[in-house]
């Protein structure tokens, strides 16, 4: 990918974060820009560095691993945003400073119990927010049980809600949904050391203007960002 577009395709993008947050009275500093780098090259990583964006997101471990091998010299926060296998949790926790995709207890001891001494992972619940059957997250009724059995785990601190709608869903609905939910479940963070309950991880390319003005702070981008995969 050439600098000059992946510059304009951001500019481009921060105008549109910045509206959305205008039409909210909201902060654009506030909003987190994770760059989704499922299938492109390290180079395209390291240019999107250059021009500023310094998260990046991440599908496939061993896809995500050779790249980071490439970019061990930049200060990149790496962010785990695909499905976890169970036989996979080791290495993720090794290497990520943020998992976003959460759905059980079971992965969320593994992270702590794998995670190197003196390191704190930044965990994620993924909510199935619309109940498709399809999509992993765990529904919103399971969610409280799960937060606060995972935040007597060491090694981690337990930040706030990942969401990915269904095809079918309205994003105005589904955001808002999320939304009052993320809101309502603040309060268990105050009497547990581990939650620090201040990220909702909602909206991408197709979607993010309505999951912004929807309460989202954090934001994940690919093809707005990169174009279509592997170009």
């Amino acid at each position: 990918m050439k600098t000059a577009e992946l510059e304009s395709n951001l500019s481009e993008t921060k105008k549109a974060i910045d509206l959305s947050c205008k039409l909210v009275a909201k902060d654009p500093s506030t909003v987190r820009l994770i760059g989704v780098t499922k299938t492109q090259s390290a180079d395209t990583i390291r240019q999107a560095y250059n021009a500023g964006i310094t998260d990046i997101g991440e599908n496939y471990l061993q896809e995500a691993l050779t790249k980071m091998d490439a970019l061990r010299d930049l200060d990149i926060g790496w962010h785990f945003i695909g499905g976890i296998q169970s036989n996979k949790t080791r290495l993720i926790a090794e290497n990520f400073e943020w998992v976003h995709s959460v759905d059980s207890l079971k992965l969320a001891t593994r992270l702590s119990d794998q995670c190197p001494k003196g390191k704190t992972l930044n965990l994620l619940i993924q909510l199935n927010v619309d109940k498709d059957p399809n999509k992993r997250g765990i529904d919103a009724s399971e969610i409280e049980e799960l937060i606060s059995k995972a935040a007597g785990l060491p090694n981690i601190k337990i930040r706030g809600l990942m969401i990915i709608l269904a095809k079918q869903t309205d994003p105005v609905v589904g955001y808002k949904t999320a939304f009052k939910i993320f809101e309502k479940l603040k309060t268990l963070k105050s009497n547990q050391e581990n939650i620090y309950w201040d990220t909702l991880s909602m909206g991408m390319s197709k979607d993010f203007e309505q999951a912004i003005q929807s309460g989202s702070n954090t934001i994940r981008l690919g093809t707005n960002l990169f174009g279509s995969r592997g170009n």
